[in-house]
Order: C-alpha cells, then structure tokens, then sequence
C-alpha cells in the first residue's frame, strides 16, 4: 500500500447564517465527511472543519427587521447547522463560527501582520458591488452580467467608499505560475482551473478587504475601528484560525477545501495569495464542485422545488440517512456540471445498488451461511477452481476504489464498491453453493466458497463505510467485526482491505 502523509485536513465553506441550511450546504458537507472518513479509515490523523460565516452586512439588516440583536440573530441561524450536521451524523472535528473570539483574534493578527508587509494599504474604491453576495463585480465583468447580479439578478449598486486594500496585483505571476505546476496549490475539477488561470491573465487589481457604514458588527481594522474587515476575507481566514493553535498546527496546510463554483474567485486566488503575503503554506487543492437542480429546473422556493430541511429529513426517515448519503455521493455534481435531485433517480439508483446489489448480496450468503452452517462462517476449505479470478478482481477494484477516492471522484468510488458485489454474485453463480450443498460430502467446498463470499462483502463493506457508515457497521457486527469500530477509532486501519 502507499505510504501515506501521517496527517489529513479537509474543510467546507463557512456558511451564511442569513437562511436556514438547504441541500447545497448539506451536500457539501456530506462530501467532505466521506472523504474525512475515508482517511480516517486509511490510517491518517485526520481533521475535518465546517462551521458559518456571520459577519456580513445583511446579518445586521436581518436581524434589525426582526427587532433583535444581531449577536442572537447569529446565535439562532448558527445553531441550526449545528443541530442539522448533529443530525445528519457529520463528522466533523470542530465548528468554527466567525463571531467567536478564537477567531476574531486570530484575524487581526492576521491583518495587522500585513499592514505591517505593506500588503494591506489605505485607499478609495468606485465599482459595481453585488449586495447580496456582498462582493465587488470588476467592470469588465458587470458589463458581461448586463450590471445585474450573476446569482440573484438584481441590479448591481455604484459604490464609492475608503477602503484598505489588499495587494492583490502583485501575486498574479506566483499564482499563474503554481496552477500551471499544479504540486504545491491546485485547482480541481480541470476546467475550474482553467477558468480562474484565464481570468488572473485578463489582469488582477488590487482588491478592498474593508468596509465602513455597518456599525460594531464584524472585526475592526487593527488600529482603525471606522472600518470593519471584509466578510469574506474575514471568513477565508477560519481556515488558517481554528487550527492555528499549539496543538493544532500539525494539520496546516489544508489538504483539500470544498467549495461551490459561486465562490472559486476568493478561494482559488485571493486566498492563497494571502497566505503568500503572510509566509504561509498553501492549501495543496481547492475543489469547486457545481450546483444541484430540482426535477430538472433550476431549484427555486417560488417554483415549490427547493430542496430545503423538510425534504432532506422526508428523504432520511423514508430510505435512511445512508441512502441519502449516498445518493449525493453517487449522483452529485462534484464535476463541472449540474447534477439533478429527482426523487425517481433517487429510487432508481437506492434500488438498483443499495437494495438489489448490496442487500441482496449480504443476504443470499447470510442465508446460506445460516442454512448450512448454523450461521457461524464457515472455515476455509478444498481450493476452488474460480477462487483466484475473483481474488484478484477484489484487488482491482480496491485498487480503482482509493485512486477514485483520493481524487475526489465519489462517484467512480461507489461503482468500484458496486462492481465488487457484482464480482460476487458472479462467484455464486459460478460455483452454485446451493446445488454443490444437497450432497453433504460437498460441504467443505461450500465452506469454502462462503468464506470467500464473506471475505469478499467484507472488502466491500469497507469501501462502503464512507458513505453508508451506519448501515455497514450493523454488517461488522452480523460478520463479526465489530472491532473495527475500534480500529477506527484508533486513527484507523489501512491495511484492512488486504485478502
């Protein structure tokens, strides 16, 4: 097996806390617990962070309609991702909110340090801004968006205001150069890379990373309270603050970020060139995955086809939390186009790999075990003839199954999972236990035979686990391997694929 990096930091977005969560944040965060799962289970110590973002301008205007303080605004809209990911079984290690004193404190040392460097400076800004992304749109962009916003479509505002900047200009060469090595910063899928490498040649300007006129409600410039830090490069920096810690360091760099393709512009060049100018380590990966639609339309809560909590918990209570896992695992847009969340594609695809294929497997050599052995696994017994085909069939696609892993391709995983109880129900098939069991002197082939089915689901269960962990847990236990719950525990085991 590779020889693996001792340690492994993956992180989402930090959420708006303006709405309640939807499907894209539970998605996200779904991916990023499978693959912190998956390296979990291959030994590494791993980290996996999401939390939410609670400093923009319209948490304040939020919170001032509903005639409370913005603090409690934050408070109630952040604990409902909390209670949500608790629900959904994340996994997460730790949920940073950016109104939290661990982190504010860390960030104005952050900006204080790049006042210090020249990199932040003092400024007056024009431009088009997007108020409902709260992000200033370049001229050359606005114009292509017709002036409106490229998410909501509501008009762009003319602003003029001080600002500090960032000087964003002077890293375009270090960018263009890291995206086109691709080893120490990258950008994923391909096509996203080549979007923002497209977008730094058109030329990069230096970018505000203040703002004035919001009140006490975010964090102050070092040195100039009439400004308040950005919320976006306030909210970048949860990366670096949470583990920015004596005990914590160990995990920086990032080794991927998950985000949507709305925000690949913060996150793919003006966050790493932060941390050029603060003589910081880059994330290794940036991974903008694209948006999920309704039934084929674009989901809107006008059109009655947003995906929100309600429909999440309909879809868990009916087929289980693990069949909603995965789901999104399988059919969801982590390439660069969209994916759709039908409630029929969801049947078809809990039926033909959940039901038919994995329990159907499971069951057909659970039954037979019982029936002819008394349900203990039989031990193994006479070589037979096939047996060898299929071993090395295992070892193929456990071989598919980490490769498509470790490149974030979930849903190549789970084919290579699927193949392999295919490659076993074709191993029954081919050696018949049932017929070979009416003549009791063919019952040490049985044996053997079931063995190698139970070895086989066993294998299978693993590359499973990441994204049905509930119910391949209650296999360990049938199979007797309930140890390794406590494997993983342990920092996991890596070599439990192995024959």
């Amino acid at each position: 097996m590779t020889t693996r990096p001792p340690k492994f930091y993956v992180t989402t977005p930090i959420y708006y806390v303006n709405d309640r969560p939807h499907i894209g944040h539970v998605y996200t965060t779904t991916v990023a617990d499978i693959v912190a799962r998956h390296h979990r289970l291959m030994g590494q110590d791993t980290f996996f962070l999401t939390g939410t973002d609670e400093h923009a301008a319209k948490i304040v205007d939020a919170a001032a309609e509903r005639g409370i303080a913005t603090q409690d605004w934050a408070d109630q809209n952040a604990e409902q991702f909390l209670q949500t990911f608790n629900r959904l079984q994340m996994s997460n290690d730790d949920f940073i909110r950016t109104s939290q004193d661990r982190h504010k404190t860390k960030v104005t040392q952050y900006v204080e340090r790049l006042l210090d460097t020249g990199d932040v400076y003092i400024g007056q800004y024009e431009g088009w801004y997007d108020a409902g992304q709260e992000e200033y749109i370049p001229e050359n962009k606005a114009k292509e968006y017709e002036y409106k916003s490229p998410i909501n479509g509501k008009p762009l505002v003319r602003k003029q205001e001080d600002n500090y900047f960032f000087r964003l200009s002077a890293y375009s060469d270090k960018l263009l150069l890291l995206l086109d090595k691709g080893d120490e910063f990258d950008v994923q899928p391909v096509a996203r890379r080549n979007e923002v490498i497209a977008r730094i040649r058109d030329g990069l300007n230096d970018v505000p990373i203040s703002r004035t006129g919001a009140g006490q409600w975010g964090i102050p410039v070092p040195g100039d309270d009439t400004h308040m830090i950005y919320v976006w490069i306030d909210a970048l920096f949860n990366y670096l603050s949470t583990i920015d810690t004596a005990d914590r360091q160990k995990y920086w760099p990032a080794d991927v970020h998950f985000i949507a393709k709305d925000i690949l512009w913060f996150h793919a060049v003006i966050w790493p060139a932060m941390l050029m100018a603060l003589d910081r380590p880059l994330p290794r990966l940036v991974y903008a995955h694209s948006f999920w639609i309704s039934e084929g339309q674009k989901m809107s809560k006008s059109l009655g086809n947003f995906i929100d909590l309600e429909k999440i918990d309909h879809y868990v209570e009916t087929f289980s939390l693990d069949a909603l896992r995965y789901f999104l695992a399988s059919s969801g847009p982590m390439g660069t186009t969209d994916a759709d969340f039908a409630e029929s594609k969801f049947i078809d695809v809990y039926n033909s790999d959940l039901a038919n294929a994995f329990g159907n497997c499971f069951s057909r050599i659970a039954n037979m075990t019982v029936k002819y052995f008394g349900g203990k696994v039989p031990v193994l017994g006479p070589h037979v003839d096939v047996s060898d085909q299929y071993t090395k069939s295992a070892e193929q696609c456990i071989a598919r199954y980490t490769l498509a892993m470790d490149t974030y391709q979930l849903d190549k995983a789970c084919q290579c999972a699927v193949e392999l109880i295919g490659q076993i129900d074709g191993y029954i098939e081919s050696t018949q236990p049932f017929k070979l069991a009416k003549d009791e002197r063919n019952l040490p082939q049985v044996g053997t035979i079931l063995y190698h089915c139970t070895e086989a689901i066993r294998i299978a269960s693993l590359m499973f686990w990441p994204f049905m962990p509930g119910k391949v847990e209650q296999l360990w236990h049938r199979i007797g391997c309930d140890e390794y719950i406590n494997a993983l525990a342990d920092r996991g085991r890596g070599d439990l694929a192995s024959w």
